[in-house]
């Protein structure tokens, strides 16, 4: 399937919206393997996006590249507002990063770990204690921050992380696959702390390969496969990329089924259940001009319900991959 990126996002003004992140021609390569092959990036500030795709499609060499902890071969970027090459300082003052390994210290407690971080950025010794009471609290830790951080859970070794992210105050967060390994109720408790980060203006930036994280979490996501973007758009434009949507109508009416299979000739039927299958792609143009064939036709449906591809579908159709990426499904979350 060919690339297709979607527009830049805009305010209802018509102006583009003030980017958080943005990256033109981005490449990266490690001896004779390239890694990122001129990837563009446009994230609006205040919004979740996210970079999805396989292991191995370059997601973490992206997010290495734009928190500075690696030097791209190629392209610009910029971050905060700040050049990435020639304001690499003023860059890393703006965001914080959570790896998909925890830069927690087992061997001293929540609160020393929050402390610790607190001194790297120069807070006051009165300062670091008000912010690490604050944010303990703030994540549910306030009861385990004497205990070693060894004898945390996983998801609370992930708040942590987090929490210890946030002491310096970031406008901008990298977040390279948060919840890998998380049980489904830590996954969820991580789902609302991004949300809330978000709510007070924090521009998040995360990488997944949970394709039910992404539907979630993200405002626009980019489907990454082999150092390239494959796609980019929100979860409602990528799954009308993907062909298979289609509009099932039920009747009760044996007539009224006949005379809308008459009225839609590329419906399919199925006789006994007196259903049609329209394809459609979901959009409310498709769904105007099939509900205006229906008036012209003076025929009424029992019911109507639009079927879109998911986000597994858009995955493997843009990555060919021949696996699934295994994922919770979102209901095991609620």
């Amino acid at each position: 399937m060919p690339s297709s990126v979607m527009p830049t996002p805009r305010k209802h003004d018509g102006h583009a919206s003030p980017a958080a992140v943005s990256a033109v021609g981005l490449r990266k390569s490690f001896g004779d393997k390239t890694v990122l092959d001129g990837i563009d990036l446009y994230i609006p500030a205040g919004s979740v996006f996210a970079l999805l795709g396989p292991n191995g499609a370059g997601k973490t060499t992206a997010v290495k590249i734009l928190s500075t902890l690696v030097t791209a071969d190629g392209g610009q970027a910029q971050v905060a507002g700040h050049d990435l090459a020639t304001e690499p300082q003023a860059v890393r003052a703006a965001i914080g990063v959570t790896g998909q390994f925890s830069a927690v210290d087992g061997l001293i407690t929540g609160e020393e770990n929050m402390l610790l971080m607190a001194d790297l950025h120069h807070l006051s010794r009165s300062e670091g204690r008000r912010v690490t009471a604050e944010l303990l609290a703030r994540f549910d830790l306030t009861d385990a921050a004497g205990k070693p951080a060894s004898t945390y859970s996983g998801g609370m070794k992930r708040r942590l992380d987090i929490a210890m992210t946030l002491v310096g105050r970031p406008r901008i967060i990298f977040l390279d696959e948060p919840t890998t390994g998380l049980d489904p109720r830590s996954r969820h408790t991580m789902w609302q702390i991004i949300r809330e980060l978000v709510t007070t203006g924090v521009t998040v930036l995360l990488t997944t390969q949970y394709l039910d994280e992404a539907d979630e979490l993200a405002d626009r996501i980019a489907v990454l496969d082999n150092g390239t973007i494959a796609a980019e758009g929100t979860a409602e434009e990528l799954k009308r990329l993907i062909p298979g949507g289609h509009v099932r109508l039920r009747f009760t009416d044996p007539a009224a089924y006949r005379d809308a299979a008459t009225a839609l000739p590329t419906a399919t039927g199925d006789d006994d259940a007196l259903t049609l299958h329209i394809p459609n792609d979901g959009s409310q143009h498709a769904l105007r001009a099939l509900l205006d064939r229906l008036d012209t036709a003076a025929v009424h449906a029992d019911e109507l319900t639009v079927h879109t591809p998911d986000l597994d579908d858009v995955f493997f159709a843009l990555t060919g991959n021949d696996t699934r990426v295994p994922h919770q499904p979102t209901e095991a979350l609620r």
